[in-house]
């Protein structure tokens, strides 16, 4: 028989959203409550396996009394609390974030923000073509993944995935200040040159594809990339003894790339270089 800890009993908090009442367990955020009541509030930056970082504000909801706009993702629920996601304050707020995202950075595989866009009425067309943009070429310098900065926001999900959050390897850090900054490893070096283990767990966190995997960065550029035609079976790492899932991505019958569930209490989404790219000696190849 497994064990499985439950850990101790939190006490409830209630509060209104959106004038409906709500109650959490202490300790959770605006944005799991909004979630429990079934409201979708857009969010970029944060991931459920690591600490918010409060980056993309496109998460911020209005609260009854606080002077400015809160981060949905990261303010603690608190009894009597009066929140509202959808008003007039906070959907133009969304609505310019999105338009200053859009206009600076390449958002086109960036899941669900098409239809926020679209929701908010966001513009980003506005700031006219001179908009700042990188304008850099994908970084191509290894076999695994693609680093493709013109669609980086600066979230600092891969900074901590790579630090001590989980991989503890720090070889992804922000170099520059102000409107120069941008993620980089040590001395804007070649990854080959850089701490990088390969993991991938930088990948699995990033949320506009600025970091993927390199079959699937070749598949978009070739036009077959179709990620309904691909099936998804969650299975064991056979690589050693620790019980990694893996999820396997597999369109035409071939491994296009791997993932792993977040609620696994062994990986939390993280994996090695062998469970995240060691799969091309089952592929059907000639």
């Amino acid at each position: 028989m497994t064990a499985i800890p439950l850990g101790v009993p939190r006490r409830l908090v209630g509060f209104t959203v959106d004038g409906q009442e709500a109650r959490v367990p202490e300790g959770s955020t605006i944005l799991d409550a909004c979630r429990a009541a079934g409201k979708d509030v857009p969010t970029l930056c944060q991931g459920d396996t690591l600490t918010p970082k409060n980056a993309c504000r496109v998460c911020v909801v209005e609260v009854e009394g606080a002077r400015t706009l809160v981060p949905a993702c990261s303010r603690k629920a608190e009894a009597g609390m009066e929140v509202r996601t959808d008003s007039e304050r906070a959907r133009h707020s969304r609505k310019v974030v999105l338009e200053l995202l859009a206009s600076s950075v390449d958002l086109s595989t960036t899941p669900k923000v098409a239809g926020w866009i679209k929701e908010y009425e966001a513009k980003p067309d506005r700031f006219g073509s001179d908009a700042a943009r990188l304008d850099e070429e994908p970084k191509i310098d290894n076999e695994l993944y693609v680093r493709d900065y013109d669609k980086c926001i600066l979230c600092y999900k891969c900074v901590d995935a790579c630090g001590d959050q989980w991989q503890n390897t720090f070889a992804i850090s922000v170099a520059g200040r102000g409107f120069d900054a941008r993620i980089a490893v040590e001395h804007d070096a070649p990854l080959t040159d850089s701490a990088c283990v390969y993991c991938g767990n930088c990948i699995e966190v990033c949320p506009t594809g600025a970091l993927s995997f390199k079959s699937e960065f070749d598949m978009r550029a070739a036009g077959t990339w179709d990620e309904s035609a691909q099936e998804e079976t969650t299975t064991v790492c056979a690589y050693c003894g620790v019980g990694c899932n893996l999820t396997l991505h597999v369109q035409d019958n071939e491994i296009v790339k791997v993932t792993s569930p977040h609620d696994n209490p062994v990986t939390h989404g993280n994996l090695c270089i062998k469970g995240r790219f060691g799969y091309q000696h089952v592929q059907n190849r000639d």
